[in-house]
This record gives C-alpha cells, sequence and structure tokens, in this order.
C-alpha cells in the first residue's frame, strides 16, 4: 500500500467515525440515534479490520470506492444501513435451469457498489 493510499484509507476511517459522533436518526429518537451511531461504528470496524491485509491495488481502490460510496448515500438518506436493491428472488427461472444460472450471474454483476461486502458481513 503506497503511503497516499494509506492516508485516504485512515481518513476515510477517521471520517466515519466524526460521522458517528455527530449522527441523528430520521426519527429522532435517542434510543434509534444510539443503534445507528453504534451500527456506524461496528460496521466500520468490522469491515476495515477484515480488509487490512489487501494488497492487490484494484482490490483497495474497490473498497475505497465502496466506501466512499455507502458514506454518500447514508449522508444523503439519513440512513446508516445500506439500501437494499430490489430483484426478485428466482425471477422467472426454474430450479436448474441454465436461466438460473445466467440470473444468478446477472444479479452479481448488477449489484451496486455499495453492497458488495454487506453480503459477506450479514
Amino acid at each position: 500500500m503506497t503511503p497516499a493510499t494509506r492516508q485516504k484509507v485512515l481518513g476515510l476511517y477517521r471520517k466515519i467515525f466524526q460521522i458517528a459522533k455527530k449522527w441523528q436518526s430520521a426519527s429522532g429518537e435517542i434510543e434509534e440515534t444510539m443503534k445507528e451511531k453504534e451500527y456506524i461504528k461496528n460496521e466500520a470496524k468490522t469491515l476495515f479490520r477484515r480488509n487490512k491485509n489487501v494488497t492487490d491495488p484494484k482490490v483497495i481502490k474497490q473498497c475505497i470506492e465502496e466506501c466512499e460510496a455507502r458514506i454518500e448515500i447514508g449522508l444523503h438518506y439519513n440512513i446508516p444501513y445500506p439500501r437494499p436493491i430490489h430483484l426478485p428472488p428466482m425471477g422467472l427461472a426454474h430450479k436448474q435451469s441454465r436461466m438460473l444460472r445466467h440470473q444468478e450471474k446477472l444479479r452479481k454483476i448488477s449489484k451496486p457498489i455499495y453492497l458488495k461486502s454487506h453480503d459477506e458481513v450479514s
């Protein structure tokens, strides 16, 4: 990891904790706000620790892009949780057909960048 990349990653980590410190839930309830603050902190710790040994520059770049996207979406919609994508679970394909494999491949390709790590953590 280059020093510039390291600084960018550490800056994102600090930014997430600053956001968590100032976070207010959309409902305005204290309990909800505390839950969301804890979720933000725990999610950041989990993802950053899981990816701390990544050395491939392409993967590091993807992780940085995902982090930035999740920050922007969270601030824009005022929800800390990743926004789900709405795809039918089994669409139109039968359980053992070629079409099913094709649909699964398309779903994987079309998954937004901000949800790449969400399935791995949950």
